[in-house]
């Protein structure tokens, strides 16, 4: 089937900046930042919004690894050189795994018309599927790019793209997205 996305579709992109790019993916993650690079493009394009995600840390709370909050310093919170982030871009700076969580970023993308979001980025199982489960939650249409998200496990991520993201999402690669964009 031909995947088809509405007129106003949004990228959002998930910490792929220098604190979270150093980790060791099961998948390259230079080849996550060209994919997701190239949807911005294509995002861009078409005149669409494109938002980027940055991780300032981790917020408190009690877990396997401990409960204080962590704070990714400032140089941490570079996105990649690659994503030629544009002026016109949002930058949603966050504590917390989803994107929507106290950011406003819903309202910023409903204030643009946005009815679909594409979301790529790191880490599948953690910023990327909290994200598209809160972007489910808030009504959007969510299509997630294989190929322009990646995990730190390659379990986790292949468990999040066959068993998680279908029944909240449509699943495509960067280019059936690149294509259904210029399809308008």
């Amino acid at each position: 089937m031909t995947l088809s996305l509405s007129p106003a579709t949004a990228l959002v992109v998930v910490d792929l900046q220098s604190a979270t790019l150093a980790s060791p993916f099961a998948h390259p993650a230079d080849e996550v930042v060209a994919a997701a690079a190239t949807l911005a493009g294509a995002v861009h394009e078409r005149g669409g919004t494109v938002a980027y995600a940055v991780s300032t840390g981790t917020p408190p709370g009690r877990n396997a690894y401990g409960s204080p909050a962590r704070v990714f310093p400032e140089a941490g919170r570079s996105l990649a050189p690659a994503l030629e982030v544009r002026d016109a871009d949002l930058r949603i700076e966050r504590a917390r795994l989803s994107a929507f969580s106290g950011t406003g970023l819903a309202d910023l993308l409903r204030e643009r018309g946005v009815a679909t979001v594409v979301v790529a980025g790191v880490a599948t199982s953690f910023g990327v599927e909290s994200t598209v489960r809160h972007a489910y939650d808030l009504g959007f249409d969510v299509v997630v790019p294989s190929d322009a998200v990646t995990d730190l496990r390659t379990e986790t991520h292949d468990h999040a793209l066959a068993a998680v993201f279908p029944a909240i999402a449509r699943v495509a690669t960067s280019d059936e997205i690149v294509e259904a964009l210029a399809r308008g």
